[in-house]
């Protein structure tokens, strides 16, 4: 039985080609890929008001440009409102940014929202103070998202999510809900010097949506097991060493009947390197069982 999922990518994979939001649809369109996943900013910018940024702004009107995208066949599969909760500015910051990102969501019709922690153990705080702190946040956020009807996913991406039993930990903060779940990243907790098999057998009942980063082998050679995220990936999917373990991770979450969305993350080039790492996908989806939607 195949499982339908879907494709989509970061807009990030756009950023050092300056496009614009529209830009990232209209390649989406031309590629047929129908899932997308901004960053969203709160506010504006002279680079983002030109048409450089290829993230969105939570100032647009989330129907109106909802009804933008369905004119070009695309939908949101997460927007990405990953500032740092572990911090002390999580909850002044953090939280705030993130409430506005879901009701923002629901109107835009997009059923995700990542948030995540920061690369790098938090100063002036234990990791326990942290951990109490990032509980209180997402007491808050899931409140908020239960009632808007949104789900928020805890990324892999930073010191205390890529460590598994921290992140257990984390998946548990509001008990048994569905409305905190995870967005496994498989570059980010392969960068950390974690295993992203393990990591989807761990928490394969979790995942909600997945980011699909391979790694360079030189970074990988320099990196690995010193850093918590990977920016984005500066190597198409299939061409890294990470490769093996994305095809391995997929063909856990077959099994486990995830019908969710793959979504994309590594630097375009404009477009050519997304449209390599997208073939590639499309391939490895299939060889895992998946059909694509």
């Amino acid at each position: 039985m195949k499982n339908t999922v879907g494709i989509g990518f970061h807009t990030d994979a756009f950023n050092s080609s300056h496009k614009s939001f529209e830009q990232c649809l209209r390649w989406a369109q031309e590629h047929d890929v129908h899932y997308i996943e901004p960053g969203v900013i709160e506010g504006a910018c002279w680079i983002h008001g030109l048409g450089y940024f290829p993230h969105i702004s939570l100032l647009e009107d989330p129907v109106l440009l909802r009804k933008k995208m369905e004119g070009y066949g695309v939908k949101f599969s997460q927007i990405d409102a990953a500032y740092p909760l572990s911090g002390k500015d999580g909850a002044t910051i953090g939280v705030p940014y993130v409430l506005k990102s879901i009701a923002w969501a629901s109107l835009a019709g997009c059923p995700r929202v990542a948030t995540t922690d920061g690369l790098h153990k938090p100063e002036g705080l234990s990791d326990s103070e942290a951990m109490d702190l990032m509980k209180r946040c997402y007491e808050q956020i899931i409140e908020v998202a239960a009632a808007h009807g949104v789900v928020v996913n805890i990324e892999v991406h930073g010191y205390f999510t890529t460590n598994p039993d921290r992140l257990g930990e984390m998946l548990n903060f509001c008990g048994d809900t569905p409305w905190l779940r995870l967005n496994l990243d498989t570059g980010n907790s392969f960068i950390a010097g974690q295993d992203p098999v393990a990591f989807t057998q761990r928490f394969v009942e979790k995942i909600n949506h997945c980011h699909i980063k391979d790694v360079d082998k030189t970074l990988a050679d320099a990196a690995r097991g010193g850093q918590t995220g990977i920016a984005i990936s500066h190597c198409a999917a299939g061409d890294g060493v990470n490769a093996q373990n994305i095809k391995e991770c997929l063909k856990l979450l077959h099994a486990k009947g995830f019908e969710g969305v793959f979504s994309m993350e590594c630097e375009g080039r404009g477009g050519p390197m997304l449209a390599d790492s997208i073939n590639w996908l499309r391939e490895a989806l299939n060889g895992a069982g998946f059909e694509v939607a």
